[in-house]
C-alpha cells in the first residue's frame, strides 16, 4: 500500500529543477494562499496537454487568488522542455525529474508503459494545494489519465476556502 500525504499535516519535500532554469522548491517564495502542484504523467499524454492548457487560460485568476503553480513530472529535462516548446501552455513553471520515490511520497500511482510512446515508468495525474506553512489543505490523485479535478471550478472555490477559512477535510 502506498502512503498517502494526509490533509492539513506537513507534506513531504518538493524541489526540483525548471524548464529555462533555476529550480522550484516547494512554498519558496511563500505564496498568498497556496502552491497549487499539477503532477502530470509526461510528454506522452494528450490528456495532459489539454489539462495543462486549460490550467494556462486560467494562470492569470489563480496568481491573483495568491497562488504559486508549478507543473511536474518524471520526464527527463529533454521531454519536458519538448512540453513547454510543443504544447503552447504558456508561462506555467514546469518542473522535471520527479524521482520515483518522491513521486510516492506524494501519493502518486506510478505506471509502467503498455506502448511504445510511453516511458518505463511515470506517475499518473494528480493535484495539490498546499499552505504556505506547509500543511496540505487538498490532495486529488487519479490512477487514470482522464480523471481530474475541474481547474475552472476549483479556481471558483478560492474565496471559499480563504475568505471563509474553509478548514482541510479528512485529516480526522
Amino acid at each position: 500500500m502506498t502512503d498517502r500525504p494526509l490533509p492539513d499535516a506537513q507534506v513531504p519535500a518538493l524541489s526540483l529543477p525548471l524548464v529555462g532554469g533555476g529550480i522550484f522548491t516547494l512554498n519558496d517564495p511563500k505564496p498568498k494562499n497556496f502552491t497549487m502542484a499539477v503532477f502530470y504523467r509526461g510528454h506522452h499524454c494528450p490528456v495532459c496537454k489539454g489539462y495543462l492548457q486549460k490550467l494556462n487560460a486560467l494562470m492569470s485568476g489563480y496568481r491573483d487568488a495568491g497562488f504559486a503553480v508549478v507543473a511536474a513530472s518524471m520526464n527527463t529535462a529533454g521531454l519536458a522542455e519538448r512540453t513547454v516548446a510543443e504544447w503552447n501552455i504558456g508561462d506555467i513553471p514546469v518542473a522535471h525529474s520527479l524521482s520515483e520515490t518522491d513521486a510516492r511520497a506524494w501519493g502518486l500511482w506510478i505506471s509502467k508503459a503498455f506502448k511504445d510512446a510511453e516511458p518505463d515508468v511515470f506517475c499518473e495525474p494528480g493535484m495539490v494545494w498546499v499552505r504556505p506553512d506547509g500543511r496540505l489543505y487538498m490532495i486529488d490523485l487519479s490512477n487514470m489519465p482522464w480523471a481530474r479535478p475541474d481547474l475552472e471550478f476549483l479556481l471558483s472555490k478560492v474565496p471559499m476556502a480563504v475568505e471563509n477559512a474553509y478548514p482541510a477535510r479528512g485529516a480526522d
